[in-house]
């Protein structure tokens, strides 16, 4: 059975999405917000999720960016009443697979769920994928990395790092952004944890031809030696 996940503030909403997708044969599951959304789509394995663009605390383009940066490779569905070109441009651009703007219809909404999960196995997120940036090499199904072809051992954590570094390679990450993307944004301890780690992969980069550099006052960015 498909599992999805709704995530909107609306109460009402919830509830009339959630029964017509138990009708329809699914497994469903919600949340009232974006940051309790977020906490059961990266512990959950999800076919698919709904997600709403207006949401309080965390809206739905900030939920979709921080679910692909922790590599959710769910399906992703935006509901929103924007409809502006920019706005469908925007949601893209975030990560969603698919946008529906409201009002809508059950119907529609069904059919083009169906369309996603079609041939897609029960309870499966797309496949990993397989990293590469200058020397580097990095492999998310086996959680393995590799400089020049040599394979380096990393910390759970160091791996998750270095993959949120390498998915956005030569892009300027802010501290916040890396610690909700790495940690999660329930976690409430010291910021520095980023920097002891990112000196610990900063070592281990050392034969490298690419080096996380310290951008002052913002973060980090990965980028060529």
């Amino acid at each position: 059975m498909k599992h999805i996940l709704v995530i909107d503030d609306n109460e009402d909403v919830r509830k009339i999405i959630g029964y017509d997708l138990l009708k329809a044969g699914f497994a469903v599951d919600d949340a009232e917000d974006g940051i309790s959304g977020f906490a059961q789509a990266t512990k959950t394995k999800y076919d698919l999720i709904i997600i709403d663009w207006m949401m309080p605390g965390m809206n739905g383009l900030e939920l979709t960016r921080a679910l692909r940066a922790r590599n959710v490779r769910s399906i992703l569905f935006m509901l929103t009443a924007k409809d502006g070109d920019n706005d469908l441009e925007e949601a893209f651009a975030a990560g969603v697979d698919d946008y529906l703007r409201k009002p809508f219809s059950p119907r529609e909404l069904q059919i083009r769920i169906r369309k996603h999960l079609q041939g897609r196995p029960a309870g499966d997120e797309a496949p990993k994928t397989i990293l590469r940036y200058q020397d580097l090499t990095l492999d998310e199904r086996s959680r393995r990395f590799f400089i020049s072809g040599k394979e380096v051992s990393l910390t759970r954590k160091e791996f998750d790092l270095m993959d949120y570094f390498m998915q956005h390679a030569q892009t300027v990450l802010s501290r916040n952004e890396i610690l909700n993307a790495v940690w999660g944004f329930d976690y409430d301890g010291d910021t520095r944890i980023i920097d002891v780690h990112t000196f610990k992969l900063r070592g281990k980069l050392s034969s490298s031809k690419a080096q996380i550099t310290s951008s002052r006052g913002i973060g980090y960015i990965l980028e060529p030696r």
